[in-house]
């Protein structure tokens, strides 16, 4: 605990809670090593989860570690302070792989490839996933979690509105259109507090409009990002929001809990958006307010003809990492390997839908095993699973992009306002994207069918 309060004077953290935990196997005696891990804030019943899940199990499987995880939203900021004064946690939390190339770039992180050969997680894991936390061969983070970009609906509002379940992209437009007729927001979703949730609404149009081949290509450096496709993607992008499809003129002060309180207060059929939004949904959708049937989840409809339908838009929730600097990397190592397990995807997602999709080659999950929210989110996310094995799946910009040239696609809110033109934004997206291949910054990545 002295390390922890001395970390935490040094870079300002103002923890919301903390949780003790061990790690997950192995052996030892005498005292317990003390390892450290900064979580995002999650809500307290969130918290008591991942405690029973993550927590007592380990507690009880051996002696050796004991883990302190501290919840806190400005998780990102303060891991980024301690790193560079070579300190923070033991394991290291990220909004996914892209962050995570930044800090192995610098020399932050340790290489995971030895740990990964001592657990086999390259073969129990997703490749597509697994080596886009690779940096120049090395494996430096992976994935806690697989996501997709979806449509959420509130059916009593789709009753109202009298229409159906959108089965196409034309269907999902004119059911937004009547809604905003009716003076609903034709979908509910927003940036505010967090401007990287851009790279959603970006990477799903890249996926749809671009295609993953396309996408793929230009990561290679193969096309540049200037090339008809990618220009279509982005001019298209900017019209879907021109024409109110990502929360109107409020995008810019909504984020997802609240789009989520607005869907379920029947203030707009539809919330667009990536699969994690399952654990946001579970706070107002749920037994106890009685409403729990009444939403549902499709995958987004493919907008080109010739592109199958569903199509994913492949990312990942956040990352996992083990800092440079710890002292009990093996300790770390054993933790990480314990959440990649299928027992802990299984227990951790009968009460937290949406975050917790472990990148497993075999998602061994069975919905009927599961209620509420959870049942539907492990649909999606078998669902999501089998369309990557077949390669049918674009990328998610913060996963499998260079850390800057992912940032330079968070700032897509300049062309749908109108400040530059989408040929010139990806002038600037490739002039930083050169610079990162240049530097070996761009994961390999499988190449998708289409």
């Amino acid at each position: 605990m002295k390390r922890k309060r001395l970390v935490a004077a040094a870079i300002g953290i103002a923890a919301a809670a903390a949780i003790t935990l061990a790690g997950c196997s192995g052996s030892g005696s005498g005292g317990r090593q003390t390892l450290q891990l900064w979580f995002w804030g999650a809500p307290p019943q969130q918290q008591q989860t991942m405690k029973k899940v993550l927590v007592d199990e380990c507690n009880a499987s051996q002696k050796k570690y004991t883990l302190q995880v501290t919840f806190n939203n400005a998780v990102d900021k303060n891991v980024q302070v301690a790193l560079s004064a070579n300190k923070g946690p033991d394991i290291v939390y990220g909004s996914g792989p892209s962050f995570s190339a930044a800090y192995a770039a610098q020399g932050k992180l340790a290489d995971m490839t030895p740990y990964a050969k001592k657990y086999g997680w390259e073969d129990r894991i997703l490749p597509t996933m697994y080596q886009a936390g690779t940096v120049d061969g090395k494996l430096y983070s992976l994935p806690n979690s697989i996501e997709d970009i979806g449509v959420f609906y509130n059916k009593k509002v789709l009753d109202k509105l009298g229409v159906g379940v959108p089965k196409t992209y034309a269907d999902l437009t004119a059911d937004m259109d009547k809604a905003a007729a009716a003076g609903l927001y034709p979908s509910v979703t927003g940036n505010q507090g967090w401007k990287p949730v851009n790279q959603n609404y970006i990477s799903l149009f890249m996926a749809q409009v671009a295609g993953g081949k396309t996408t793929y290509d230009a990561l290679q450096g193969t096309i540049p990002w200037t090339d008809p496709a990618m220009v279509k993607a982005v001019e298209d992008s900017a019209e879907f929001y021109k024409k109110g499809y990502l929360g109107g003129k409020d995008y810019a002060t909504l984020n997802f809990d609240q789009s989520v309180q607005l869907l379920s207060k029947e203030k707009s059929p539809f919330m667009i958006g990536p699969s994690l939004i399952f654990q946001f949904a579970s706070n107002y959708f749920n037994d106890k307010a009685g409403n729990t049937d009444d939403l549902g989840y499709m995958p987004f409809p493919s907008i080109e003809a010739d592109r199958p339908n569903p199509y994913a838009t492949l990312g990942t929730t956040a990352s996992l990492s083990i800092n440079a600097a710890s002292k009990n990397k093996d300790g770390a190592a054993e933790v990480i390997d314990y959440m990649m397990s299928d027992k802990f995807a299984k227990e951790m997602n009968k009460s937290w839908p949406g975050y917790w999709a472990v990148p497993l080659k075999n998602f061994d999950l069975n919905a009927d095993d599961y209620t509420g929210l959870s049942k539907p989110f492990v649909t999606a996310m078998k669902d999501t699973i089998a369309g990557v094995n077949e390669k049918h799946y674009g990328f998610f910009v913060g996963t499998f992009f260079p850390p800057a040239t992912a940032t330079a696609f968070t700032d897509i809110d300049s062309v749908w306002l109108g400040k530059v033109s989408a040929t010139d934004f990806l002038k600037n997206v490739q002039t930083t994207f050169d610079k990162e291949k240049a530097k070996g910054l761009v994961p390999p990545i499988p190449e998708p069918v289409n």
